[in-house]
C-alpha cells in the first residue's frame, strides 16, 4: 500500500514554526515538538517577512527557490556568507547585487 503525495512545498523555518503553532503544542507528537523547538530557536524573521523575502529574491534577484529558502532560513550577514548558498549555482551574480541582497536581509532581520 503506497501513499501518494498530494503536494510538496519548500517551507522556511518561520513558516514551519507558524504552521506547528497553529496546530497547538498539546496536539504535536514528539518529533513535531522538537521541530517546533528548533524552528523557534533559529527563526530570524517573521513568517510574513519570510514570504515577502522569498518573493523578492526569486522575482527581483532571479534566485532559485531552493537557494532562496536556505538563504531566508540562515539570513547571512555578509556577502561572503551569502556566496556559500549560491556556490552551486550555474550563474555568476554581480557583487553589487549580492550587497543589495545582504542589505535587504539585514533590514528584515529580527534582533534578539
Amino acid at each position: 500500500m503506497s501513499q501518494d503525495a498530494l503536494s510538496e512545498a519548500r517551507l522556511t523555518l518561520p513558516q514551519v514554526k507558524k504552521m506547528l503553532e497553529s496546530i497547538g503544542e498539546e496536539n504535536l507528537d514528539q518529533f513535531q515538538r522538537r521541530t517546533l523547538d528548533y524552528a523557534s530557536k533559529f527563526t530570524k524573521v517573521t513568517p510574513e517577512k519570510a514570504e515577502e523575502l522569498l518573493t523578492i529574491l526569486v522575482k527581483e534577484y532571479e534566485l532559485d527557490e531552493v537557494e532562496t529558502v536556505q538563504i531566508v532560513n540562515c539570513m547571512p550577514e555578509t556577502v561572503d556568507e551569502l556566496r556559500v548558498f549560491l556556490a552551486g549555482g550555474r550563474k555568476i551574480i554581480e557583487a553589487q547585487k549580492l550587497e543589495k541582497i545582504v542589505s535587504l536581509l539585514n533590514e528584515n532581520r529580527i534582533l534578539k
